[in-house]
């Protein structure tokens, strides 16, 4: 299978929460920027991010929990190709308004009546799976079919465990914000289902350190390659 080399690219907690609570109106991005002590080297995070790949892999449910879905007049173009994944959370105002965002929109579903089926919009097109998303056919897709070589990921916690899982993902790069969150339900970096037998160990993900930088206001840079 020819696929892209991909990075998780990740900015999660000291316990490992990538989100300040269990429902979607608490996001890091709009909670972060509050907290004093964590605001103060938040920028890092988004600096390191602008040198990550130009094709970037998220879901609709993270689009729509950041306000993709609502009207917008003043949407500043990106060169940066988007693969999302989603079946419910965009609206057609969210796909039109990505569309406006980036250089060219892939929208990855299983959902036959998507609004995206109606957005007319030149930088879109959709790729549909009959039952569910095939992320292992996708990634092949990306790399055989668009000629992607690199791709980013910052998805959530359970597609995250998908893409680890099925071997999709390269490298794991984090940044570690200075505080600590908790709750059981909220979510963290790698999500799905539990491991509940001996037999799953097979599935657990080996890691190999690569680099760790001290980056300013007590934050810390992680990076590690994915053991095969």
């Amino acid at each position: 299978m020819i696929k892209p080399r991909t990075q998780l690219y990740m900015l999660m907690s000291l316990d490992g929460k990538i989100s300040t609570g269990s429902n979607d109106s608490l996001d890091f991005d709009q909670d972060l920027p509050k907290i004093t002590g964590v605001k103060e080297g938040l920028h890092q995070y988004y600096d390191i991010e602008k040198s990550t790949d130009i094709n970037s892999f998220n879901t609709g449910r993270v689009m729509a929990k950041i306000g993709m879905n609502k009207p917008s007049k003043e949407i500043d173009k990106i060169p940066v190709t988007f693969i999302i994944a989603d079946n419910s959370h965009l609206t057609l105002q969210g796909v039109i308004n990505l569309c406006k965002r980036t250089k060219r929109l892939y929208l990855v579903t299983a959902n036959k009546h998507h609004p995206a089926f109606s957005a007319n919009q030149e930088n879109l097109e959709i790729i549909f799976y009959e039952q569910k998303i095939d992320f292992i056919d996708l990634w092949s897709k990306l790399g055989s079919l668009y000629g992607m070589k690199r791709v980013t990921v910052q998805s959530g916690g359970n597609i995250n465990a998908l893409l680890l899982r099925d071997g999709l993902i390269d490298k794991v790069s984090v940044v570690i914000a200075p505080l600590i969150i908790g709750g059981k339900d909220t979510s963290t970096l790698v999500d799905g289902q539990s491991f509940a037998s001996l037999k799953d160990l097979s599935k657990i993900v080996p890691l190999e350190l690569i680099s760790i930088t001290k980056l300013k206001k007590s934050y810390l840079h992680l990076q590690y390659r994915v053991k095969k």
